[in-house]
């Protein structure tokens, strides 16, 4: 078993226990002081790309990529000669060649193109609390990141505020928070993306978005996710919500209208409740059914106005995973997410997360085969994004390698909400007043944010050029958590340039899998990809021989 370090001295970062592949704890604590590699790159942005103390120190290599099959386990290729991929206005000089000049824009799509400044996206943030209460960062953050924010299942149903009459959406204040928050700052990069399950489903969440927002929000349909493999849940810790909820038709277990369950409440020996979805698809029984029921939830799509429909699949078996990326070859999808085994945002069985599913690389090396095969028989191939488990620079490069050129987009779950956790604690020490507003959890900074300044405007790396976006009038509307965001994308995206410089690539679409090398043999085996000492050993003998 791999035993992932803890401390990063080279950077400065602390996990609390030991991290995931990530890098990211375990547990991610929204009130947590410091400092795992996400939320220190949060303040520092680009500058965490390099060792701390610059001048005094001298830094080495910590990996353990050698050890057992993961994306650590995969090696980046560099290149000592060309330069592919430079835009009209450049030559090859090395004046040109400049990993500032790395093109990392991307778009998605089939007949309308979406466009994203960084090739990420968040993933669902959905019911969950957590998902609610930060949502001003998360949203903002991501329209000014030019990425695509993805609102997850429930929003709707678990409103107390929304209005439901006869089973069908009349008014939905929070989803509607939610869009209209994103849209305050969109200019044309990024989009939002509103999943839909069977709850959603049957509530007329698509016909209400129709008919308030018409074409502009993306509906994504939802299968599964790399956490679980049962529907999302959230935990509530009141009685008289636990019976809204099951009012609402959920499942609420354990039962709130249940005498036995209501006595053991008010003596504390139940302190809350867990609301679940349904399982999709139970009255189908062959691939040819959900084919058939597939197609005609796309079609009802269309048919209401959207031009840009998506879908979400989880960390299933291969059967599953063929059907996914066929169906939406065939239904002419504009995005299509895989979501490996481990993933997750929320509020997952913690044994369910560790042990069911198909772990991201192995899952996502099968996806690219698949793709693989439909291009080879003259079908269109949907647009990407692989997911589970991602946090970092390195992750976006080998992601985007494993399935190229099919690939456009890394969806990253918890990475990015960790700004928006670390901008809401700052934002409420300077602004004490709306601290229960903001959900901020701190009265004073912690010595990990003082060591990098005394007021915002020194503590965030991202200050001035959000300011420079949207104007220095308009910096009091935005939320400190956005801020940090945007300084987190800032920092993905300046890694990613270096990393695609040094493998000679100055646009995306170079990017491919002969840029990945497996550090062991049984990466190789499970990936396809070429043991680090083999690929190019042809080219090398050529010149040994020459």
């Amino acid at each position: 078993m791999i035993q992932w370090i803890k401390n990063n001295d080279a950077i400065g970062t602390v996990n609390r226990g030991v991290p995931c592949e990530s890098g990211l704890c375990t547990l991610c604590d929204s009130a947590c002081k410091g400092k795992c590699e996400t939320w220190l790159s949060s303040l520092k942005g680009r500058k965490l790309l390099y060792p701390r103390n610059f001048g005094r120190t001298t830094s080495g290599s910590s990996l353990v990529s050698a050890i057992g099959v993961g994306y650590h386990s995969l090696r980046i290729q560099g290149y000592a000669y060309g330069a592919k991929g430079l835009n009209s206005s450049m030559t090859n000089s090395a004046d040109d060649c400049l990993f500032t000049n790395v093109d990392v824009k991307t778009s998605f799509g089939n007949t309308e193109l979406t466009k994203c400044r960084v090739p990420m996206m968040t993933g669902a943030l959905g019911s969950t609390f957590i998902a609610r209460n930060f949502w001003e960062s998360f949203a903002v953050g991501s329209a000014l990141s030019g990425i695509p924010i993805v609102v997850g299942e429930n929003v709707v149903g678990v409103d107390k505020a929304s209005v439901l009459r006869n089973g069908r959406i009349e008014k939905a204040p929070e989803l509607d928070r939610r869009i209209e928050t994103f849209f305050r700052y969109y200019d044309g990069y990024g989009a939002i993306i509103v999943q839909m399950n069977v709850e959603d489903t049957r509530n007329g969440v698509a016909d209400y978005i129709m008919n308030k927002y018409g074409n502009k929000v993306i509906m994504e349909l939802k299968w599964g996710q790399g956490a679980k493999d049962i529907g999302g849940e959230i935990q509530v810790n009141s009685l008289e919500y636990a019976k809204f909820l099951k009012d609402r038709g959920y499942l609420v277990d354990p039962d709130p209208y249940s005498p036995i369950v209501e006595a053991a409440f008010e003596s504390r020996a139940i302190s809350s409740f867990a609301r679940h979805s349904r399982l999709g698809a139970t009255d189908l029984n062959s691939a040819e059914e959900v084919r058939e029921s597939f197609m005609t939830s796309v079609a009802y799509l269309r048919k209401l106005g959207f031009s840009r429909i998506t879908l979400k699949t989880g960390a299933y078996g291969m059967e599953a995973l063929a059907m996914a990326i066929r169906f939406s070859a065939d239904a002419k999808l504009d995005l299509l997410t895989i979501d490996g085994s481990g993933g997750g945002t929320g509020m997952s069985p913690w044994n369910m997360m560790q042990h069911w599913g198909i772990p991201s690389i192995a899952l996502h090396a099968k996806a690219y085969e698949y793709c693989k095969l439909l291009e080879e028989k003259g079908i269109k191939v949907p647009d990407i994004s692989f997911a589970g488990g991602f946090a970092r620079e390195d992750h976006l490069y080998k992601a985007l390698a494993m399935g190229a050129p099919f690939s456009k987009l890394v969806c990253m779950g918890r990475a990015p909400m960790i700004p928006g956790f670390l901008g809401s604690n700052i934002e409420g020490v300077f602004k004490p007043e709306k601290r229960a507003e903001l959900h901020g959890h701190w009265e004073s900074l912690p010595p990990a944010v003082k060591e990098m300044g005394k007021y915002p405007e020194e503590i965030f790396a991202g200050w001035e050029p959000v300011k420079e976006k949207v104007g220095k009038d308009e910096m009091k509307n935005i939320p400190y958590g956005a801020i940090a965001m945007y300084a987190f994308a800032d920092k993905l995206a300046c890694g990613l340039q270096q990393f695609m410089a040094g493998a000679r690539k100055f646009k995306l679409s170079e990017i491919s899998r002969n840029d990945l090398v497996s550090a062991n043999r049984e990466t190789e085996e499970v990936t396809g990809l070429a043991f680090m000492t083999e690929a190019e050993n042809d080219e090398a003998l050529k010149i040994l021989n020459s």
